[in-house]
């Protein structure tokens, strides 16, 4: 399994363009890294790519990667579809961006498929540029994609604005595995607490990219003095008695990765004392473009 790590960052990226929080003043002074949104890609054979989320900075992530790179027709490409973690804009703006190409699949929870379906969603627009394929993907049960063997499983509630109401989880995780190599990937940027099913989830993974979004449950309030209801959205916070880091320290064989990080995360600059609580436990934040195999 080849995995490109396109972006890492929340919702907005990394400097915000409307946050002047002391991290945002200093990515856009160069002194910290620029991140694009969350997304990643992954193949099991190196020419069938699918991504993971499609987040509205997608076009210039697709630009940064050799491998995603159109041909060797004129129209070619090897992007084959999207897999949606949910219905969040964050996540699904960049299909927008892919309407020109034709015949790609989108894999999605069945709330997240009927709110994107819906007047206030992108599909009535999509469907007038292209012919997309849509999956609702059904918990727990395999599919495959040109390779590599994928389950969904739910992992929050939390409801996109725009949607409809409607019961039912709308957050999943993705396990890829390469029945090749027996590589396993577990793939959850948004994680709103750490369950008895998601533990479960862990067995037999190589590698975790995990919910870096806040570090402390009230990150946003301290760093900008507006917390925007930060206990709401659906993140489990990386440090603290309650935090996703002292669970991780249970699981020093398997490879740690936190992503979607908010412009607020202190985790942002390698030299905070944070990023040295998680150097010190094993887990690693990636820049963006990284690129490894399982």
């Amino acid at each position: 399994m080849r995995v490109v790590v396109l972006g890492t960052a929340a919702g907005g990226g990394f400097p915000q363009w409307n946050c002047a929080c002391a991290l945002c003043v200093r990515g856009r002074s160069g002194a910290l890294p620029s991140r694009t949104q969350d997304c990643l890609a992954v193949s099991g054979n190196g020419v069938d790519w699918w991504l993971l989320n499609a987040s509205p900075d997608i076009r210039v992530q697709l630009l940064a990667c050799p491998d995603l790179a159109p041909g060797p027709g004129r129209r070619d490409t090897p992007v084959r579809g999207v897999l949606l973690t949910s219905a969040e804009l964050d996540h699904s703006l960049g299909v927008f961006s892919l309407r020109e190409g034709g015949g790609q699949h989108l894999y999605a929870p069945a709330n997240a498929v009927t709110a994107l379906r819906s007047p206030l969603g992108l599909g009535p627009v999509l469907d007038l540029y292209a012919g997309w394929s849509w999956h609702s993907v059904p918990f727990g049960e395999p599919f495959e994609l040109a390779g590599l063997i994928a389950t969904a499983h739910p992992v929050g509630v939390k409801r996109p604005k725009y949607a409809p109401e409607l019961p039912g989880p709308w957050v999943v995780a993705y396990r890829l595995h390469d029945p090749s190599t027996g590589g396993t990937l577990l793939y959850s940027p948004c994680l709103a607490t750490w369950s008895a099913d998601f533990e479960a989830l862990l067995s037999g993974v190589d590698c975790l990219f995990l919910d870096g979004t806040f570090c402390s449950p009230d990150e946003m309030g301290v760093r900008t003095g507006h917390s925007k209801g930060q206990s709401s959205m659906g993140h489990i916070p990386v440090l603290g008695d309650s935090g996703s880091l002292e669970q991780l320290r249970r699981f020093p064989g398997m490879r740690r990765i936190y992503t979607h990080l908010n412009n607020t995360n202190p985790l942002l600059d390698p030299e905070s004392p944070e990023s040295a609580e998680i150097t010190a436990a094993g887990v690693e934040v990636l820049p963006d473009g990284t690129a490894f195999t399982l």
